[in-house]
């Protein structure tokens, strides 16, 4: 079958050539046909895996071109996404997602595949980044990289082979900055009007279809409320959108559009029929900030704009409006996944394939920080041994396909209904925030809390996916037949039951019970004086304003959450989106409360203390208990030394001590003074002090520290006082003998001035100071 022309067709001899030779970087403008061409030409050498970083153009792409070769997909060209999967033994080209890469390369070492095509590199994905660290460190694959941005020459010297580029496509695009000033940043304000606004007037100013550019879905629904009753077509395309909305998106004809998009279309996708594009200047881009991957509304590249204005020139002069000045201070170009997100799947994927990401060589090294991070966290979980190997625990968790830390949560439950619930929330939770909208009228949340029996994200998220009627909800029908098949697919692979069609308040209780224990850093608690806050000992976060989680709850498990920039350079803000609230009992039942027992007393005769559960700060439960064993001892210990019990063995026992030491240092010796606390807690064990009735047995005599032999005790003592009194005056006697320095500090008294000399021991040889609060004089 005859293709139509396309601008990379010119490169063929050289790209056959150079693939001959070893590894290849193609740089190719977007609309080239670099993601249909150069996998065709590159199977006449044997298989062929194509990494697409988007599911829906790993599947497009695959369609295109089987449909264009006259085929079925599936058969000679074929794709794999989770859940969904259309290839088979004879398939020669296959598109896949770089999670399913990850898999096939861990699994099979991709034995058969003879090429493997990183697409649209210039993304940057760490997925991306590690699958072409792992098969550069293999060697055993020729490597192919297609670009639209990045340096292909520092590339193609990091794999030590050729560049090609492609001549570029398109039309002259002229360019019109509709911000008031030249410098002037993108921004999010008043933005759905403000595309809205821009896109009526491209669509006045051109002829063909609109590409607006948006940095998500919530924008791309008000700015398409903003575009109702306009005389075009208005189309969302984002990674999430219906295969419908896909294919209104990439099929041109008929009606006029507007195509509302988020950078899916930048690079990944080509939108047919466009001759205007409008662009917002903004993504959504992670970023590390004080040990945190947060979610920013950031300015793009220069890298990116150029990309997103050319897709106004490929078939006729086009018009781009963007919505920032002309001399705006863009950056160059966007810093890749591995330098700005946490890390922890991609360490975990790289034991996985038997290969310590230490070993590694990345295009950009990863932040070591951040790299030590993720290994201690997989190492705490058992998913990593000492040495940095995936353990068998690690590789059961890389084969779900779900976030780690999820899988770990799941394979934690203790039996299979509580493990079905967790997977149906991870596969919930995957869906998005689209599975399950709450009106905000009071009494429809009311209906939903008695309905779901509690005020509780999580099981909310569950009950839209198993199909429950409820009351004021909005269920996503696409978002929740997505997370109804992840659930299905996670329960095929753990051998759990079929998904249920209800709830059971106890299976939920003991789930979540079960997460506590296992994912402790997931257990939030309330302030108690700032209640609006909740806090793990860790960190602290703030109820999103779409939860259920009502004032009344104390504590919750946090399964998702969202942190944004706060004020200033280094601030920031974690927002809760999934919470699922947890009694303060369940804490201490689990094992995370700190229990201190403080405050002893003795009252009648009885040894008494106060118990206290604490967690992230927080007193969670007091009780008053009578103390046994160590805690007994503990309490005494404190009693004894404040003079309260077996007196005077505290006060003595905290002289003799002093006086030892004094008496070390002078005699030069090596033992060094004990600290009484522990001193006198050692000796009521050797006494065999379990509880209050043991210690009416002893006597304070039981309690002599053996330190300055007796017969030296009375002389020693004359000459070196711990304490000395005057008439009006209590002075507490500190020694430094290695400076021969005294220091007589006031501790009592009403005296004004300094003692006279005559008023102290003799001291032969020693300096001799006396200190008053911060003042302190020297005696002569």
């Amino acid at each position: 079958m005859r293709f139509s022309e396309l601008p990379i067709d010119t490169l063929r001899d050289d790209f056959e050539r150079a693939l001959d030779a070893g590894h290849v970087v193609v740089t190719a403008a977007t609309g080239t046909g670099k993601s249909t061409r150069l996998p065709l030409w590159a199977a006449r050498s044997g298989r062929v895996l194509v990494v697409e970083p988007r599911r829906v153009a790993a599947v497009s792409l695959a369609l295109r071109i089987a449909e264009e070769s006259g085929e079925r997909a599936g058969e000679r060209i074929g794709y794999a996404v989770r859940l969904d999967t259309r290839h088979g033994p004879e398939t020669e080209i296959c598109f896949v997602t770089p999670g399913i890469a990850l898999n096939w390369l861990a699994e099979s070492g991709l034995s058969q595949f003879a090429t493997v095509v990183l697409d649209e590199f210039h993304e940057r994905r760490w997925d991306t980044d590690l699958l072409l660290a792992l098969l550069q460190a293999r060697g055993q694959h020729r490597l192919v990289l297609t670009s639209a941005t990045v340096d292909g020459e520092r590339l193609a010297s990091f794999l030590h082979g050729h560049h090609l580029e492609a001549p570029g496509q398109g039309h002259p695009v002229t360019v019109h900055h509709l911000a008031e000033g030249p410098r002037e940043m993108p921004a999010s304000k008043d933005l759905a009007a403000r595309m809205a606004a821009a896109v009526q007037r491209a669509l006045q100013e051109t002829d063909g279809d609109v590409l607006a550019f948006l940095p998500g879905r919530g924008e791309i629904r008000a700015t398409a409320q903003q575009l109702d009753g306009i005389d075009a077509d208005v189309v969302p395309l984002h990674g999430s959108a219906s295969i419908r909305e896909q294919e209104r998106a990439l099929r041109s004809g008929g009606r006029r559009r507007a195509v509302l998009a988020t950078n899916v279309a930048e690079t990944s996708l080509t939108v047919p029929g466009v001759t205007a594009v409008v662009d917002s200047g903004l993504e959504r881009r992670t970023a590390q900030r004080n040990g945190r991957t947060v979610l920013t509304l950031q300015p793009i590249a220069r890298a990116n704009a150029d990309q997103r204005r050319g897709r106004a020139g490929r078939t006729q002069p086009g018009v781009c409006l963007r919505l920032w000045g002309s001399q705006a201070p863009l950056q160059a170009a966007a810093p890749p996944e591995t330098q700005r997100e946490d890390l922890a799947d991609l360490v975990l994927a790289a034991a996985v394939s038997d290969t310590p990401v230490m070993t590694l060589t990345f295009p950009d090294p990863p932040r070591a920080q951040s790299l030590e991070r993720a290994e201690r966290a997989l190492t705490a979980m058992g998913a990593l041994d000492a040495a940095g190997q995936a353990t068998a625990l690690g590789r059961r968790l890389f084969a779900l396909p779900v976030d780690t830390q999820f899988a770990a949560l799941i394979l934690a439950m203790p039996d299979q209904d509580t493990a079905g619930f967790m997977a149906d929330l991870a596969a919930g939770l995957h869906a998005g925030p689209a599975l399950a909208t709450v009106t905000g009228d009071p009494d429809d949340r009311e209906r939903l809390q008695k309905m779901l029996r509690r005020r509780c994200d999580a099981t909310l998220r569950v009950a839209a996916l198993r199909g429950l009627d409820l009351p004021g909800v909005t269920v996503g029908r696409r978002a929740r037949d997505e997370a109804l098949a992840l659930a299905e697919h996670l329960r095929e692979q753990l051998g759990l039951p079929a998904v249920p069609g209800d709830l059971d308040p106890g299976i939920i209780e003991q789930a979540l019970a079960a997460a506590a224990g296992s994912a402790p850093v997931m257990a939030f608690v309330r302030r108690e004086k700032r209640r609006e806050a909740l806090g793990n000992g860790h960190g602290e976060l703030f109820p999103g304003r779409e939860s259920l989680f009502g004032e009344a709850d104390e504590a919750a498990m946090v399964f998702d959450d969202l942190s944004v920039p706060g004020r200033g350079t280094r601030q920031t803000i974690t927002v809760a989106t999934c919470m699922a609230p947890i009694p303060l009992k369940t804490l201490i039942d689990q094992g995370l409360a700190e229990v201190d027992i403080d405050n002893p007393t003795l009252r009648k005769g009885q040894l008494l203390c106060t118990q206290t559960w604490r967690y992230a700060g927080r007193a969670l439960r007091t009780e008053e208990l009578e103390p046994s064993g160590a805690e007994a001892r503990r309490a005494a210990t404190e009693l004894i030394l404040q003079g309260r019990l077996l007196k005077p063995a505290g006060r003595r026992l905290k002289d003799d001590v002093q006086a030892w030491e004094i008496y070390q240092a002078l005699n030069a010796l090596n033992e060094p003074a004990p600290e009484p606390r522990q001193w006198l807690q050692e000796r009521l064990t050797a006494l065999g002090v379990e509880d209050a009735q043991d210690l009416e047995l002893l006597s304070a005599e039981d309690l002599r520290f053996p330190g300055i032999p007796e017969w030296e005790r009375e002389r020693f003592d004359e000459r070196y006082p711990r304490h000395w009194s005057l008439r009006d005056l209590e002075l507490a006697i500190h020694y430094d003998v290695a400076r021969k320095r005294i220091t007589a500090e006031q501790v009592g008294g009403s005296a004004r001035k300094p003692p006279e000399r005559w008023q102290l021991p003799a001291w032969p040889g020693w300096r001799i100071y006396f200190r008053k609060a911060s003042r302190e004089v020297e005696i002569r």
